[in-house]
């Protein structure tokens, strides 16, 4: 049957509605890019800062102090795998990444033998682990857009809890590290325990003091540098976990904005061929009208 002009122009309008709000999406997205963009250039050098006083305090400590948060237990029984996503979706696949990263170290943690127990930051990797049937131990949610510090601290004094309580014996974050608006990069770090952090691994491009004798710190330090160790050990996990939940939502951001803007091109090739669809039905209509004309014509003179 074929395809009237009514129905394809009333599909082109329903496109032409849709590309609409994937362009204002995209345009909203762009905005709160940018702005999360600035939140983590400010956040990034205090960020690094932390991560090198730790690990040159940890130097200067030579054995890591005996305190529950900084102790390293004795077996590997319980892995707390923080998931940190979106709540919303319309972004590609930002969260997928995310959840399917997580269960597969979840999969190399049970194959070997230990338990794992899933935290979640944000709706979608919550509502995917359910869905998986693995229900997260906790979830944090309604942030994802604009997360505070306060958010980050919450979620860190969580974990630190599970570490000192011995519910946990390792922490690790997954979380999509920002690169540019199309590039986003899934990233996988150990928080606790302090030995395995990836606090005490040199960034790139970060440069070493030079030192005389190993890995002894050129620095003097008061108090000494366990106790330093015991203060700065908090504000590192605390501090991690906001740049992940930073680089997130610049991350997320970025994502739906390069989906939105897909989606508005995709639209506009739709609504091309269906355009040709329509010039094709009306060419088609006109047509059988002029052969109707004929035909009547042709036998009035018969």
């Amino acid at each position: 049957m074929p395809v009237s002009q009514r129905d394809v122009r009333n599909r082109i309008s329903s496109v032409k509605n849709i590309q609409k709000i994937t362009r204002a999406m995209e345009m909203v997205a762009a905005a709160r890019l940018r702005r999360a963009e600035q939140r983590i250039e400010a956040l990034r050098p205090y960020a690094s800062a932390i991560r090198r006083m730790t690990r040159e305090a940890a130097e200067a400590a030579g054995n890591v102090p005996r305190l529950p948060i900084l102790s390293e237990h004795d077996s590997l029984k319980t892995v707390g795998l923080l998931l940190i996503a979106g709540d919303r979706g319309l972004a590609g696949a930002f969260n997928s990444n995310i959840v399917r990263a997580g269960v597969a170290a979840g999969r190399e943690h049970v194959a070997a033998g230990r338990g794992v127990a899933y935290y979640a930051s944000g709706r979608r990797p919550a509502s995917s682990l359910s869905f998986r049937g693995q229900e997260p131990k906790e979830s944090f949610i309604g942030f994802s857009d604009r997360p505070s510090y306060a958010d980050a601290r919450s979620i860190a004094e969580r974990l630190m809890a599970g570490y000192v309580d011995e519910d946990l014996d390792r922490v690790e974050v997954f979380y999509n590290g920002y690169i540019s608006p199309i590039s986003q990069v899934v990233t996988r770090e150990t928080l606790l325990p302090l030995q395995q952090a990836t606090v005490l691994e040199e960034e790139p491009g970060e440069e070493q003091a030079p030192s005389e004798e190993g890995h002894r710190a050129l620095v003097d330090y008061e108090p000494e540098p366990e106790e330093i160790l015991a203060r700065l050990v908090p504000d590192y996990v605390e501090i991690s976990i906001y740049r992940a939940l930073l680089e997130s939502t610049a991350s997320e951001h970025g994502a739906r904005m390069t989906a939105m803007r897909n989606a508005s091109e995709n639209a506009g090739t739709l609504i091309e061929d269906l355009t040709l669809e329509m010039n094709r039905a009306r060419q088609a209509e006109i047509t059988q009208e002029i052969m109707e004309v004929v035909a009547g014509a042709e036998g009035l003179a018969g």
